[in-house]
């Protein structure tokens, strides 16, 4: 009997979740794609391993049995993969990184880069997903590492068994039709009266947006609700109203938007998520200090005052800056998923 490692996961997965559409979405396959390796499995095992209830797909006891034993066997085979890498004279790993589209453009490039030259043993794919679902995907174990973002008026609630690694921190600036906004700065309210693009409530940022004008007793009006930063700015060249950009998102502008100073400072960190007990931390820290390196050729450098890294356990909570104005250049996801 041969036993897949990959349809080892998906039983893991569906034992974990308990059903086929939660185990593909966390593996990120279609449900019918799971379904037949699950099927394939139990053929190759022999024995039943499923059983329908309902409209439901079970464990049976053999199943569970199993199940229970792939945990151990992919622990086993994270255990090998490190004991291997470290073994030979240089840093060697092959990772999977989730990202967004503007550290992906804005920091990724440049940090491979200079990863592939100091560090030619590691190998970093990427796989693009809204912030919102990246650290659990770490935790899952679907990704090795993931970025994650955490809004100063609206710090999210971490995970325990993730680390994080602060990478910078990133101002908001507003985004308007050009001549719209002649001054420098711009507040909350006066951009209140203008129509707003802006990303759903159900988005990190888009409910730290939210919340910056329910805190200001301003509602603004939201005409139009997009998810990617350069769709939104899009619309915002078009006169079709204004919105909030990050500084790796400026890159993104297209003509006819004006960026002007947001004098209401909102901020976010930008960090580097991985599970606490990974085999793989020598090769994961390299890569963090690569995506630094080139965050702080772009002005986005963390702010020092933060508690280091190695020091802040993903459950905690990123402290508020107590002077936006000493970044000089903040790393935010604007618009919606980026």
């Amino acid at each position: 009997m041969e036993l897949s490692l990959p349809r080892l996961r998906m039983l893991r997965e569906l034992h974990r979740r308990g059903t086929i559409t939660a185990a593909a979405n966390a593996l990120h396959y279609t449900a019918s794609a799971v379904s037949q390796q699950l099927a394939q499995l139990e053929r190759d095992v022999g024995v039943r391993l499923f059983e329908r209830r309902g409209r439901r797909l079970q464990l049976t006891d053999l199943g569970v049995l199993l199940a229970e034993h792939a945990e151990e066997i992919l622990a086993s085979v994270e255990r090998a993969t490190q004991a291997l890498e470290g073994a030979g004279e240089s840093v060697t790993a092959r990772l999977t990184a989730g990202v967004w589209a503007s550290v992906a453009s804005g920091l990724i490039p440049e940090a491979l880069t200079t990863l592939a030259k100091t560090h030619p043993g590691i190998l970093v794919r990427t796989k693009e997903l809204a912030p919102e679902a990246t650290a659990a995907a770490v935790r899952d174990g679907a990704l090795d590492c993931s970025f994650v973002i955490d809004y100063s008026n609206s710090p999210m609630t971490w995970d325990l068994g993730l680390e994080r690694a602060v990478i910078a921190v990133e101002r908001l600036h507003a985004a308007v039709p050009a001549g719209a906004v002649p001054a420098a700065s711009v507040t909350l309210a006066e951009l209140a009266e203008h129509p707003w693009i802006l990303a759903t409530a159900r988005s990190h940022f888009g409910h730290a947006v939210r919340l910056a004008f329910q805190s200001a007793g301003l509602r603004p009006r939201i005409d139009h609700e997009v998810e990617e930063q350069a769709t939104a700015m899009a619309m915002v060249s078009a006169g079709l109203g204004v919105t909030l950009v990050s500084d790796l998102g400026l890159a993104l502008r297209p003509p006819g938007v004006d960026i002007v100073s947001l004098t209401d400072v909102l901020t976010r960190t930008v960090s580097l998520a991985y599970r606490t007990n990974t085999a793989r931390r020598a090769a994961l820290l390299l890569v963090v200090d690569a995506i630094r390196t080139a965050a702080a050729e772009k002005g986005l450098a963390a702010d020092p005052l933060l508690p280091a890294p190695d020091s802040m356990p993903v459950g905690t909570r990123a402290p508020e800056q107590p002077d936006a104005s000493l970044a000089a250049g903040l790393i935010d996801r604007a618009v919606g998923g980026e």
